[in-house]
């Protein structure tokens, strides 16, 4: 069957919160933990990421109305910092929220409303590593299996299990919560009844070694190495994918600590990435080769010599369009910024390098997502195109009830940030149609 891909017209955006407010709750949030930030900043690269492991919940300030922030203990060893909606009322479907890197449960914060007034239960923790969830401390040269796709899928299924639901109507997930929220449908299709994914196509269960048992052995030792990495570096100028440099020990202290300073450099990240850097227009690439991923914008593709502070640092927005972002206003950014600046970014980084190497999931070679699914991305969101083909696999081949394409205009990669109502009434269409099948 072939599916239709949806281009979703702009809409208006949400508002802002109070600068006044949310600065009050920030100061009175994250105050403890100046002094260790002051620490963190002068120390070396292979220092240790200071987590703080009694932290509070976001203040009423910070969080539109009708989202509350809480802690829900004893979650696989972790103690969850998750936003909450829709709690009022009792027996209410639920509904998981799985953000991506560098994100947070806020990310969701335009959304979680939206969902919650269709008649859902909506959660959004910090994921492991990430924000105030604690009871882990996160370095470089931690154990990583704890980050692992399965431990991370027996996290979201303990969760869902602590607000004393059976099963959820959908889990949704963005970036790199989007491959996660796959595979939270392919491990426990009984839970997770249905997925929506965002930014980035589920790339499907590994193949398992077949029929080799009278294969003789190869001669020499196997290459573990993926040419392109090596390809990469001999084009003009040499260049280097950005989850290769997320799997260094340098690339923390770069980011944590950079030349402009972190809010400076998210402001950067989070615009070259969005629909509002004009040079965001992406299509299909021809073939998974160097040549080809050269053609990507210098944040997924990088130079060689450059770690991703310096990378952004040369797009950083004006004044005049810092003030103009209506979906991410300074304000909102303060919280990334604040939360990023106390923890460090290498508990989503750790993320990245278990993945790299995620033999567990061969447990699950030849399954397929068996409920429905869907996919939204922004139309101008390079992500969606950076592995040749993955798209059309997740719509023809590792998915057997799917629902959809939705590409919504006027967002890149931050898609439920950058247009909230349209992707809100995306999914909550999506979920509806999960409780009252359309004929």
């Amino acid at each position: 069957m072939e599916h239709q891909r949806v281009i979703v017209s702009r809409d208006s955006r949400s508002g802002t919160l109070s600068r006044r407010g949310l600065m009050r709750g920030l100061i009175a949030a994250l105050a403890p933990a100046a002094t260790s930030r002051m620490a963190g900043a002068v120390a070396s690269q292979q220092s240790a990421v200071p987590r703080v492991t009694e932290t509070v919940p976001y203040g009423a300030d910070l969080l539109p109305e009708g989202i509350r922030s809480r802690f829900v203990n004893n979650v696989n060893g972790l103690r969850m910092h998750v936003l909450e909606a829709g709690f009022e009322t009792s027996a209410r479907p639920a509904v998981l929220l799985l953000h991506g890197f560098p994100e947070l449960a806020y990310s969701w914060r335009k959304v979680m409303v939206p969902i919650a007034l269709a008649g859902f239960h909506v959660i959004a923790p910090d994921r492991r590593g990430y924000g105030r969830t604690s009871g882990v401390d996160v370095n470089y040269d931690d154990d990583l299996d704890p980050f692992g796709t399965l431990n991370q899928v027996r996290e979201a299924l303990g969760l869902v299990s602590a607000f004393g639901h059976r099963s959820v109507t959908a889990v949704i997930g963005h970036d790199q919560g989007s491959p996660l929220a796959g595979w939270c449908s392919v491990a426990r299709p009984d839970v997770f009844r249905s997925v929506a994914m965002m930014s980035a196509p589920f790339g499907g269960a590994p193949a398992l070694p077949f029929n080799t048992a009278n294969t003789p052995p190869a001669i020499g030792p196997a290459s573990a190495t993926d040419a392109i990495y090596d390809d990469l570096a001999t084009l003009t100028p040499p260049r280097k994918h950005y989850q290769r440099y997320y799997q260094t020990r340098e690339a923390n202290e770069n980011m944590w600590h950079p030349p402009q300073g972190i809010h400076a450099f998210l402001r950067a990240y989070y615009h070259m990435k969005s629909a509002d850097w004009r040079s965001n227009d992406p299509h299909p690439l021809a073939a998974r080769t160097a040549a080809e991923w050269a053609k990507l914008p210098r944040y997924y593709v990088m130079d060689l010599n450059k770690g991703m502070a310096e990378t952004v640092a040369a797009e950083m927005p004006s004044t005049a369009e810092i003030a103009a972002c209506r979906w991410l206003p300074d304000a909102e950014l303060r919280v990334y910024s604040g939360e990023y600046e106390r923890t460090g970014f290498q508990g989503g980084l750790n993320g990245y390098r278990r993945g790299r190497v995620d033999a567990d999931l061969q447990i699950l070679a030849g399954k397929t997502i068996d409920v429905p699914s869907t996919f939204i991305g922004g139309k101008k969101d390079w992500g969606v195109y950076q592995n040749p083909g993955a798209l059309e696999q997740l719509e023809k081949v590792h998915t057997t009830e799917y629902q959809g394409t939705h590409f919504v205009d006027g967002a890149g990669h931050w898609v439920q940030q950058e247009q909230p109502e349209q992707v809100s009434r995306l999914l909550v269409q999506f979920l509806k149609d999960q409780a009252h099948p359309r004929r």
